[in-house]
């Protein structure tokens, strides 16, 4: 039995989305049961109508819920131990749930989740790694929006996470590893993405194959299982897909109402199209997981629907099945014990 813990106040909408999503989600996984925290007024009403969830869940009411414009330090230093968000991941650290899961404020969510359950031993900044849609069907990429910057160890660290992300969502045993950068070139980019890539190559962990560089268009075309790269970049590579798939959709919307032959024949192809918007929707793929914690947090988009929502569950459901702490911990330590290779970064810190 999987137990998720869930800040039913974080995100845009709060108890409205996501007690409807943690049902939706229930509905395809039965064995799950969910430990929601939020202010009772507003989620006891909506909680009503669900009752197989109530069934299923127990509900702690908290006094405060951190709103999406707190400051991290803010949310912090007022909403510890007493709202939501902190209570959820909490849940997590006490081992009274498996995951938790919040639309939240996510600076606010990333500060609470590093104070309250640390980061893993030989882990010096944790990831966001999200699950991108492509044309092979779907990768991962981290970090986000975390950390900015990152050097030649945490590349390392963060493609051992992503690595180990992949084994337990995709179910492989070796899932293909790319490091981000401006060309497939070994001479091309930063020192430090050179180096990751240099190590990489020469430590070959079972747990991953190392593909090499990869370039923004690679995100698109799957061409590794994980795509690594530091926060900075990766946030802005996400927040541009997601824009270019609502730009594209307002085109086809735009196009398709334009003339009375346009909109025949976007009825004649409506099937087409429905599995064109499911493709390009953000919802579906809903759901950044922290890695490099003492446990699993899983941050929601703030503004998703319903089931938006039930997917970063659903996403929950798979990352403690499948033991995903686990697998991180067991490959952080296969490196770090390994023999030293002559000139990488183990030799250059005793140094």
């Amino acid at each position: 039995m999987i137990t998720i813990s869930v800040d039913v106040m974080g995100g845009d909408f709060g108890p409205e989305v996501a007690i409807p999503g943690v049902a939706k989600s229930l509905e395809r996984y039965p064995d799950l049961r969910f430990l929601l925290f939020g202010i009772e007024e507003k989620c006891r009403p909506i909680l009503e109508q669900y009752p197989k969830l109530q069934k299923a869940s127990e509900f702690h009411h908290c006094e405060v819920s951190v709103r999406m414009d707190d400051k991290p330090s803010k949310a912090l230093r007022h909403g510890r131990w007493r709202s939501s968000m902190w209570r959820a991941i909490e849940a997590v650290k006490n081992g009274e749930a498996d995951v938790c899961v919040s639309a939240g404020n996510t600076g606010a969510l990333m500060a609470m989740s590093r104070f309250c359950l640390r980061t893993m031993a030989n882990v010096e900044r944790p990831a966001i790694a999200a699950i991108w849609p492509t044309l092979r069907g779907e990768s991962i990429v981290l970090d986000v929006g975390a950390t900015v910057g990152a050097d030649a160890q945490q590349l390392i660290d963060f493609s051992m996470m992503g690595a180990a992300m992949a084994r337990a969502l995709f179910e492989i045993d070796q899932p293909s590893v790319g490091l981000l950068n401006i060309g497939v070139e070994e001479i091309k980019g930063q020192e430090e993405v050179k180096e990751a890539g240099r190590i990489l190559k020469a430590t070959g962990l079972p747990g991953m194959r190392y593909h090499g560089f990869v370039e923004g268009d690679d995100l698109g075309k799957g061409t590794v299982d994980v795509v690594v790269t530091e926060g900075f970049s990766g946030n802005i590579a996400l927040k541009t897909a997601e824009g270019t798939a609502r730009q594209i959709a307002e085109y086809l919307r735009a196009a398709m109402s334009r003339t009375l032959l346009a909109k025949l024949g976007y009825l004649l192809a409506k099937s087409a199209f429905d599995r064109l918007r499911e493709k390009m929707d953000p919802g579906k793929v809903n759901g950044g997981v922290f890695l490099g914690l003492n446990g699993v947090v899983i941050k929601s988009h703030g503004g998703t629907d319903a089931d938006g929502f039930a997917a970063a569950v659903d996403v929950a459901h798979d990352m403690a099945r499948n033991d995903l702490i686990s697998k991180i911990e067991h490959d952080l330590t296969l490196y770090h014990n390994r023999p030293a290779i002559g000139g990488d970064l183990a030799e250059k810190s005793k140094e």
